[in-house]
């Protein structure tokens, strides 16, 4: 038993180094796939150069792609999404996801490679994903001798805006190609060393809703207050008010964030304006929290506003921006841990780490439909080690700041990626 343990032990050391090798060949045509995706960034729904590059060359890999997958909900846009299969076999089938859009974000990275699209950037690596995406493809047509199965690989389009997964689910996904056993993805961490792993069972990303409340008064002279009824007033009381739902209202062990991040009301000193436009991020990870959260909002919206004397007529409206919500992500326990022993295994137990749950949100979770598919996203540290090491400030995720370094983050998302594929279909 212990030579047959020493025997698999070599086999799997020498099979990884052998994936090193072939990273290594293809690492400087990665590169510059990168930095060509980073140089011509695409907003949310606009994705039109960067799908086509994605769809070319995944054929040219020898996978059978299928362009313009997708429906949004709004008919006027056209949707982006790229899927391409490779069948290898009977077996397992294993959904590998990228995105594909950018942010409207002025760089100020000062790379070489600066996005030459005013305004734009992709300032959340979803260039390092794409590139990830397309080595990872690579090895695998060169690795068929190694694993079995259906890889269905995935360009989605409208990630930021929370509705490209829904896209290609609505446009029959699931039906049009082979229904997936598991989805992975990966997404970059602007926190970790470049090229680590990290990993997190269970609850990984939070649900997302924006929360818009007008706040409604009788608006007059600023110096005559008593003949108004002040919604700048108002509007400061809820905004401290709110916080009192993660303090008061919240057990501490159920991580919930609401964030007023815009307020617009009045364009003159002297005038007490008729109205206030409240605008909110709020971020929880369970279903019920996040319902009795959202009722919360509205219950002290229109609770302080009574106690103004606003009438009911003029009471707050509080709308929720169902376009722009997304549920939690939510790793299948099994799935990641069986995942995190094969990446140790193969890239070492200092290079994949068990990482906290994040309060930011992504839409990866729709392909899941509602748990009945394991899901699982791993994350590839992006940032200098010696940077981390100085205590200098990291730029994080959607910073016009944010700039990957390519190399070792490259390389080790597309040996994760790789080796996560070779272990669910080998």
């Amino acid at each position: 038993m212990k030579s047959f343990a020493l025997a698999f032990f070599v086999a799997t050391s020498a099979f990884a180094q052998s994936i090193d090798s072939m990273i290594d060949r293809e690492l400087p045509a990665l590169v510059e796939t990168y930095k060509a995706f980073h140089i011509a960034p695409e907003l949310s729904k606009q994705e039109e150069k960067t799908s086509a590059t994605v769809a070319a060359r995944l054929r040219a890999l020898g996978y059978t792609v299928t362009d313009h997958v997708g429906k949004y909900e709004d008919t006027g846009s056209t949707c982006y999404g790229v899927v391409a299969v490779m069948k290898n076999g009977d077996g397992s089938v294993l959904l590998v996801r990228t995105d594909m859009d950018a942010l409207p974000v002025p760089e100020k990275t000062g790379v070489a490679y600066a996005s030459q699209n005013a305004n734009v950037m992709h300032a959340c690596g979803h260039d390092i994903h794409m590139t990830t995406l397309l080595g990872t493809a690579s090895m695998l047509a060169q690795l068929k001798s190694r694993w079995h199965g259906t890889v269905m690989l995935i360009g989605q389009p409208a990630e930021e805006v929370v509705q490209g997964a829904s896209a290609m689910v609505r446009d029959q996904l699931y039906q049009r190609f082979p229904r997936p056993d598991f989805a992975i993805a990966l997404h970059d961490n602007a926190s970790m060393p470049a090229g680590k792993i990290g990993y997190c069972p269970g609850y990984f990303m939070s649900n997302s809703d924006s929360v818009n409340i007008t706040v409604r008064g009788l608006g007059g002279h600023g110096a005559s207050p008593q003949s108004t009824k002040d919604p700048i007033v108002v509007a400061s009381e809820i905004v401290l008010a709110l916080q009192t739902i993660v303090s008061r209202e919240n057990s501490p062990l159920d991580p919930v964030v609401v964030t007023v991040g815009s307020i617009h009301g009045g364009a003159k000193r002297n005038v007490i304006p008729d109205q206030v436009e409240l605008l909110l991020t709020v971020r929880t990870y369970k279903p019920e929290v996040r319902k009795r959260v959202l009722a919360s909002i509205e219950r002290i919206a229109k609770g302080i506003a009574l106690a103004a004397g606003i009438p009911d007529d003029r009471a707050p409206i509080v709308e929720m921006q169902k376009a722009e919500s997304a549920d939690a992500t939510y790793n299948d326990p099994a799935l990641t841990e069986r995942l995190a022993r094969a990446l140790k295994r193969d890239m070492g137990a200092d290079n994949v780490v068990q990482i906290d749950p994040l309060m930011v949100s992504e839409d990866f979770g729709r392909f899941a439909l509602d748990r009945q598919i394991p899901i699982c996203m791993l994350n590839v540290g992006a940032v200098d080690p010696a940077k981390i090491a100085s205590g200098a400030r990291l730029p994080s995720l959607h910073s016009s700041e944010f700039a990957p370094v390519p190399e070792p983050t490259i390389r080790g998302g597309v040996k994760a990626m790789t080796l996560a594929v070779l272990e669910l279909l080998r």
